[in-house]
């Protein structure tokens, strides 16, 4: 990440660290500094190629605090996440607990996530099959909290079935996980990694999979967590409704970069990055007209596709795709722009006074508007 970067998002935590405030308990529960993965790529004839999954991306989560990660499929959010816990570490950059750094060894993994645990997208390939919801609910239990006794065990149970609305929690508890339903078996999920008392859950898509109908009452229970254990909520997803209605930031990511990131009424009702204006713009909108996304779509499809992360593009990676780049685009990685109150922008248009055309277009209408100009080239 560039300097740049680590001034516009780090200046709360450099305060906290000065020797004035060290006796202090960190103002942050979980954080990723400027952490990347690649990953080794076998190809024919056993080529070997690194895939740039995540790049130079910082993530700060505080107490009771909900942060939405958004982006298209392979922008690299899963992959961030799952450094976050600790089932990939960092190719190159830093994860703090409460302050301190990680530790590697096997202790240091089981206490780590006892803090920090993942809500998968599959609520059913999160489950052992084999067993009875009270075996799921039970092993994490015996796993973390050793001291406790098989009665006081179930009491915890049954404690944590009813806190995620599982009731009559006995009966939960005695059935296998292919006769819930997928609202129900996410609430075990959930409640099974409430068990460890962790004070960091990272939701991968966590309401995908589920029906319409009950996506509302899971955004409310992650609500209602937060509100009552004052948990921090690392929330993935391609929805930005969703995102708004559960989450009090918003970080947008894009092919492994993060190109913005703040507070969601500001990003949503004003986006700093063409990137971002195209995700709220392909949002659903009862308002929309037929017409008007009749060309939003039109002009979506010129767009193409996200690029390669083994051969990602120079300069700024959406510069291939967006209606407002500029020759500096494809030539150099942009600045980051601070727009006050914690929002801030990775684009050119900023640096170059020019953030007002995106703001007083839409992206159909600037990809129209770019490939006419083509052509009378």
């Amino acid at each position: 990440m560039s300097k740049h970067m680590t001034e516009a998002v780090s200046a709360p935590d450099e305060e906290a660290r000065t020797p004035d405030a060290a006796h202090e308990a960190p103002s942050y529960v979980l954080e990723a500094l400027d952490v990347s993965k690649h990953f080794t790529a076998r190809g024919a004839l056993g080529r070997t190629s690194v895939v740039r999954a995540v790049e130079d991306a910082t993530v700060r989560l505080k107490p009771g605090q909900i942060l939405a990660l958004v982006g298209e499929s392979g922008s690299g959010k899963t992959t961030l996440a799952r450094m976050l816990a600790r089932f990939h570490e960092p190719t190159r950059g830093e994860i703090l607990l409460r302050g301190e750094p990680v530790s590697r060894s096997r202790r240091g993994r089981r206490a780590y996530h006892s803090e920090v645990q993942m809500i998968f997208q599959d609520p059913f390939g999160s489950l052992n099959p084999m067993h009875r919801v009270r075996y799921n609910l039970d092993r994490a239990l015996r796993l973390h909290h050793p001291h406790l006794s098989a009665a006081e065990r179930e009491q915890r149970m049954t404690l944590l079935l009813e806190k995620v609305s599982l009731t009559p929690a006995a009966e939960f508890a005695a059935k296998f996980p292919h006769e819930l339903s997928g609202g129900q078996r996410q609430r075990v999920v959930i409640a099974r990694a409430l068990a460890v008392e962790p004070k960091v859950l990272l939701g991968d898509e966590p309401i995908s999979m589920l029906d319409v109908s009950i996506r509302l009452e899971m955004l409310n229970l992650l609500q209602r967590l937060r509100a009552e254990d004052g948990l921090a909520l690392l929330y993935i997803t391609h929805d930005i409704a969703s995102a708004r209605y559960l989450c009090d930031e918003i970080a947008v990511m894009y092919a492994g970069q993060m190109v913005e990131s703040g507070p969601k009424e500001d990003v949503i009702a004003s986006p700093q990055h063409p990137y971002t204006k195209l995700l709220i713009e392909s949002s659903p909108d009862p308002e929309r007209g037929v017409g008007d996304r009749e060309a939003f779509f039109a002009g979506a499809d010129e767009l193409g596709e996200p690029p390669s992360l083994i051969d990602p593009p120079a300069g700024c990676r959406f510069h291939p795709r967006c209606p407002f780049a500029m020759k500096e685009c494809a030539e150099q990685a942009p600045p980051v722009t601070d727009l006050g109150d914690g929002h801030w922008a990775k684009c050119w248009l900023h640096a170059k006074g020019r953030a007002g055309v995106m703001a007083d277009t839409t992206h159909a209408a600037a990809t129209t508007a770019r490939r006419e100009a083509l052509q009378g080239a």
